[in-house]
C-alpha cells in the first residue's frame, strides 16, 4: 500500500447529508457546502495522520466547488458508481468511505476500502 500518499477519504455526500433530518431537502447545494465546510475544518476526527478527502455530489449538488482541503466531485450520474470508481482508480491506496448505503458498502469493501458511517463526520 501506498501509505505515503496518506488515507484516501471518499464522502458519499448525499447519504451524509441525508442522515440528519434538519431540511436539507429545502437547499440541497447548501447542505452539500455545509459538509464540505465542516470536512475542510475538521477533516476526520480521530484518525491521526493525512488525510485527502473527496465529497462525491451527485444531484442538486453538483455545483459545489472544492475547497483547500476537501476536493469536491461531481458526479455525472450516480452517486454510488462515481464513489465506486474513485475506490477502484485508488490501486493500493488505503481507502476509506464514509457512507450507510448498504449497497454502495458492499460494492466498496468488495474492492478493497474501508467503510464507515456519516456519524464519522457529522460530529
Amino acid at each position: 500500500m501506498d501509505d505515503a500518499a496518506g488515507l484516501l477519504v471518499i464522502v458519499d455526500a448525499a447519504n451524509v447529508v441525508g442522515s440528519v433530518p434538519d431540511g436539507w431537502w429545502r437547499d440541497r447545494c447548501g447542505a452539500a457546502e455545509r459538509l464540505r465546510d465542516r470536512l475542510a475544518a475538521e477533516g476526520l476526527p480521530d484518525h491521526p495522520g493525512p488525510v485527502e478527502i473527496v465529497l462525491v455530489t451527485e444531484g442538486a449538488a453538483r455545483g459545489v466547488d472544492s475547497v483547500p482541503g476537501v476536493r469536491v466531485d461531481p458526479a455525472p450520474g450516480s452517486g454510488d458508481d462515481r464513489v465506486v470508481a474513485l475506490v477502484a482508480e485508488a490501486g493500493d491506496r488505503p481507502v476509506l468511505v464514509v457512507t450507510a448505503d448498504r449497497g454502495l458498502r458492499r460494492r466498496v469493501t468488495s474492492l478493497g476500502a474501508g467503510v464507515t458511517g456519516p456519524r464519522a463526520v457529522r460530529r
